[in-house]
């Protein structure tokens, strides 16, 4: 019996995908549930399980195609056996030749670390998987690329190359999107910094305790998403939006945070995040940047959000100027941490600092309310007493 595998609903509004990469080729075996593709949509990377336990027929469209909902893309043999391990039973055993199929075609790739091999050259059948079912994930692949070059050829002087990679779907919408904020937005940045001394000393006084009563790390994260919060209150327009001649006010705060994922940085939404703990809001980062990483966050987590809080300084950077997620107003932008030599009460001092860069909509947000925004953030950061009282 021939079982057909279309195009699965993708959410609210999504209509279309593209075929990021084929997990399985015709005449293998497959088993119920088990990925047989990958498919690239504007948010996120999302795997076509198959419905029934058989062997891959045909596929119906390649790879960086553009299906619909709905739309065949397989189909599969219920039941049937594969023909290779077939062949293989009825053969005597003998000596593989040397040259035999290339490692590559062994090693499982996600989407994104096909697309890094390809950028960063890297051969994959020197590269250990470490994903699910052994899948070489973009985290092996850049990782091989930081490795020690054994015996590197030395340059010939040869013609210099190109090559030329489809942006995915995501990829696309992120340009797009960015695009779109700039055009529209009068975008403006304003910065300040902040003093860590004292989130750092409650971090090392209770990460062991808070870790062992709920089952997650105490990072900073959770500190900067209580006093945002707080914030965000006292200045309502940073939390508010445009709509046509409108102004929207909410009287709720849904964060969206930027994570890794294998495609790229998502940005999921922690919803009434002024009803969360430390705890609460540490629980929810930690649950969202695994299940980015494994590719299995929704459609629905990643929609809304009133204020967006992207922390570049896990990769290091010092300073920048980020870019408002319409239809949000503000985004505030964390980065490194690192010591400087500041005057604390007459006395040169060195400090744990962070330089913190507010982006907000001038149409809605003037200059006064955004500097007294990061003056409230980083007065609740530098005394955490604040946030317990409601200062």
């Amino acid at each position: 019996m021939t079982t057909e595998v279309k195009v699965p609903t993708l959410g609210e509004s999504i209509t279309e995908a593209t075929l990021g990469q084929w997990l399985k080729k015709p005449g293998e075996a497959v088993a119920v549930d088990e990925p047989i593709a990958s498919l690239e949509t504007d948010k996120v990377a999302v795997e076509v399980p198959s419905p029934v336990a058989g062997v891959i027929g045909a596929l119906v469209v390649k790879e960086g195609d553009t299906v619909e909902v709905g739309a065949l893309l397989a189909t599969i043999e219920e039941g049937g056996a594969a023909a290779a391990p077939a062949a293989a039973a009825s053969a005597p055993a003998a000596p593989a030749p040397a040259a035999a199929a290339p490692a590559a075609e062994a090693q499982p790739l996600s989407p994104s670390a096909k697309r890094a091999a390809i950028e960063t050259r890297v051969d994959v059948s020197t590269v250990a998987g470490t994903g699910k079912d052994g899948r070489v994930t973009k985290e092996d692949i850049l990782s091989a690329t930081k490795a020690p070059a054994a015996a590197a050829p030395a340059s010939t002087g040869g013609a210099r190359k190109e090559e030329r990679v489809k942006m995915t779907r995501l990829r696309q919408t992120v340009a797009r999107r960015l695009k779109e904020a700039q055009n529209t937005a009068a975008m403006l940045t304003t910065f300040n910094d902040v003093d860590m001394s004292a989130v750092i000393e409650a971090r090392a006084k209770y990460k062991d305790l808070f870790e062992k009563k709920h089952g997650v790390r105490l990072g900073f994260m959770g500190f900067f998403v209580k006093a945002a919060v707080q914030a965000l209150r006292d200045i309502p327009a940073v939390n508010g939006s445009i709509e046509g001649d409108e102004i929207v006010y909410h009287d709720y705060v849904d964060v969206s945070v930027a994570v890794s994922a294998p495609n790229g940085l998502v940005v999921p939404v922690i919803r009434d995040a002024q009803d969360l703990s430390v705890a609460g809001i540490e629980k929810t980062i930690g649950d969202f940047g695994k299940r980015a990483k494994d590719g299995t966050l929704k459609m629905e987590e990643m929609k809304g959000g009133t204020f967006t809080i992207s922390n570049g300084g896990v990769f290091g950077s010092l300073m920048s100027t980020p870019i408002i997620n319409p239809p949000q107003s503000a985004v505030l932008g964390l980065h490194r941490i690192e010591e400087r030599p500041v005057v604390v009460n007459g006395q040169v001092v060195v400090r744990p600092m962070m330089y913190l860069a507010l982006s907000y909509d001038h149409r809605l947000i003037d200059g006064r309310e955004a500097v007294t925004f990061l003056v409230a953030l980083k007065n609740a950061i530098e005394d955490p007493t604040r946030l317990l009282i409601d200062l």
